[in-house]
């Protein structure tokens, strides 16, 4: 029950009171436990307003950042959805609580083995998962009707470009290693469009479409 209460004051406080409206982003939000993507000793932090390390020098993100990123993707139940960086799992998700299939990508053995365990625990069958480079995408499955890339890119990988489908929308923090603009880029017969959505901090997008492994 403490959860519960802290999930619904998240969602009140950080989500709704920013301006996030999408009623299906918000059911998202007040249905998935967060706490159980965060390690033990965080759970009693799950629901704050901050990103939380989850090992491997990685990060669950700020509810808010997650809220404003999967509503600028205009989903709907029919979307197929692209996650590059499955991380904790808590993005892939929200987001499989909102559309009929997910597909998410970890370059992180250890947190691949870790979240597919969870997906599993939490009947989230929607998602598939794959071990893999995401910064090249998972072209077998494309085109997708969005993409959301959880890590920072020093710019957008035209091996994504060429997989979102036409009237889709692409989500990606791009600048240095270490802070970016949000960029949301969709796709129609004419071209490719973008927008900045502002200013963020993320993970670096490691792989041969961004940042080389030092």
């Amino acid at each position: 029950m403490k959860y519960v209460r802290q999930r619904a004051e998240m969602v009140t406080r950080q989500i709704e009171a920013r301006g996030i409206t999408d009623a299906k982003v918000i059911e998202a939000f007040q249905k998935v436990p967060r706490h159980l993507f965060v390690n033990d000793a965080l759970m009693d932090q799950a629901y704050g307003d901050f990103p939380l390390p989850i090992g491997e020098k990685q990060t669950i993100s700020q509810p808010y950042i997650v809220a404003e990123m999967t509503q600028a993707l205009e989903l709907h139940e029919e979307s197929r959805v692209l996650e590059i960086g499955t991380g904790s799992g808590y993005q892939a998700a929200i987001l499989a609580e909102i559309v009929s299939r997910v597909y998410t990508i970890e370059r992180i053995h250890s947190l691949f083995i870790k979240v597919r365990k969870l997906f599993d625990t939490l009947h989230y069958y929607n998602i598939r998962t794959k071990y893999s480079d995401g910064s090249s995408g998972w072209k077998k499955e494309s085109p997708f009707d969005a993409i959301i890339v959880t890590a920072g890119a020093p710019e957008i990988p035209n091996s994504l470009i060429e997989q979102l489908a036409l009237g889709g929308h692409m989500i990606i923090p791009v600048g240095n290693q270490y802070s970016q603009e949000l960029i949301k880029l969709s796709k129609d017969e004419k071209g490719v469009y973008k927008a900045n959505l502002g200013g963020c901090r993320f993970v670096k997008l490691v792989g041969v479409h961004g940042w080389k492994e030092v």
